[in-house]
């Protein structure tokens, strides 16, 4: 219990393994499972219902963990206490329950149902969470009157449909999505997750004819789901079609929030229309789109064609420093570009912004220029204050086989930096151990 309280997942699964009991109460009687889903600590409640913990176990109010996960209204906590095989092991009155619980919580609102619960007209508390221990998904917790709840119960209905084979029509799916405008919010990830299990071309059809929905929210949802599906789905049998409908989307788009959604995605596609459209906008007005262009002219395994080539190397001299290191980090790859891309990495080595700095020394580290003006930048990136930084220098240094490594590895070697398989910390290390060893030989 003390484990859980503590939100410790090592310790609670240790506990487990114990063989400690997955079912034991807390201080209120109620079985440990209780204490994190009111935590909202999707993380514990995931390993205790791994580890044996009933998530529909009735409780002395008559609900279940399980219950009390669709309550909360976290899509995390929820997906940790949904257990195996829902749509078996319930029976029909149960599925009903749940789903008339998560429905109503939807249809009235958070702070609406807060306010019905605990009959006070104030104004409620909201703080925007990670609602997942690694924040892929962000979310809204409210409070009014000692009650606490998430928004994420159109999510969870979402989520509960599917799990019991309840095909909701994709447009109420999307409508949910877009009741929340922000795609980070957890209710755009289970709907998303939904519809991509959905894999039929039908349901394909139906989200992508939101593309001209007045509402901008529905067309951005348009733009995230072909991302993503560009991101996860392998051997997709409508990727042509879909990189077909994104080249016309992104010729005709005129508002540029929505144009960089589609270029981002867009970037996930090996289509033949790719480099068209990043010619097309590679001296685009807005520095943010033509921070977008240089991963168009990824050539796929393929060499760049002459028309990217001049594309890369206008964006590689841009006025825009991150603009010139996207450029970059596509052109180190391309011997024609190499030389221009390598003069561009070297002067953000030695500019003002730190974070350049960092990303253009992991880019100069593995390049196959090993120039000694190259070594010599990687060295003065050693006095860094950032540790990933200094890695990557050490890292840069010991692959060009430079005696400078020595030193690179008296400054890093005591630093938290790197796990001990890290190939650039492996690759240092090794380079330091055949010296010693020369030496005692």
């Amino acid at each position: 219990m003390a484990a859980v309280r503590a939100g410790d997942v090592e310790a609670v699964r240790a506990s487990l393994d114990e063989g400690a009991d997955p079912e034991a109460p807390g201080d209120d009687g109620l079985p440990v499972l209780c204490a994190a889903v009111a935590a909202f600590d999707s993380a514990v409640a995931d390993v205790l219902v791994e580890g044996g913990a009933d998530p529909d176990r009735v409780l002395p109010d008559g609900s279940t963990p399980l219950w009390r996960a669709v309550d909360g209204g976290s899509p995390a906590v929820f997906t940790a206490v949904l257990g195996d095989e829902p749509r078996l092991r319930l029976p029909e009155g149960t599925r009903e329950r749940l789903l008339a619980l998560a429905r109503s919580w939807y249809e009235t609102g958070t702070a609406e149902e807060l306010r019905r619960r605990t009959g006070t007209s104030g104004p409620v508390r909201t703080v925007r969470l990670p609602d997942d221990p690694y924040e892929y998904h962000r979310i809204e917790q409210v409070e009014l009157g000692g009650l606490v709840a998430r928004t994420g119960h159109g999510g969870i209905l979402t989520a509960l449909e599917w799990a019991f084979r309840v095909l909701t029509p994709v447009d109420d799916l999307i409508a949910r999505a877009a009741d929340q405008p922000d795609e980070q919010h957890a209710t755009w990830g289970e709907v998303l997750s939904v519809l991509l299990e959905r894999s039929s071309f039908e349901t394909w059809q139906a989200v992508v004819a939101h593309r001209h929905h007045p509402d901008p929210v529905h067309r951005r949802f348009v733009a995230e789901y072909l991302r993503v599906r560009g991101v996860l789905v392998y051997d997709s049998p409508y990727a042509r079609r879909e990189g077909d409908f994104l080249t016309a989307w992104a010729a005709e788009e005129t508002d540029v929030d929505m144009l960089l959604k589609v270029l981002e995605a867009f970037a996930e596609y090996e289509h033949p229309g790719t480099e068209d459209i990043g010619l097309r906008y590679a001296g685009h007005p807005d520095v943010r789109v033509r921070r977008q262009v240089p991963e168009l002219f990824c050539p796929w395994g393929a060499s760049l064609t002459p028309p990217a080539r001049d594309g890369l190397l206008a964006l590689i001299r841009d006025p825009d420093a991150r603009v010139r290191l996207l450029a970059s980090r596509v052109a180190v790859h391309d011997d024609a570009l190499l030389s221009p891309a390598v003069r561009a990495l070297l002067a953000l080595a030695e500019g003002p912004d730190a974070g350049l700095r960092g990303e253009a020394a992991a880019l100069l580290a593995s390049c196959p220029d090993h120039s000694p003006a190259v070594a010599d930048a990687l060295f003065a990136l050693l006095d860094e204050d950032d540790r990933l930084t200094l890695l990557e220098a050490a890292y840069g240094l010991a692959l060009r086989d430079d005696p400078r490594t020595a030193e690179a590895y008296r400054r890093i070697r005591h630093l938290d930096i790197g796990h001990p398989d890290d190939h650039r910390w492996s690759r240092v290390w090794d380079w330091q151990y055949d010296r010693e060893r020369a030496v005692t030989e």
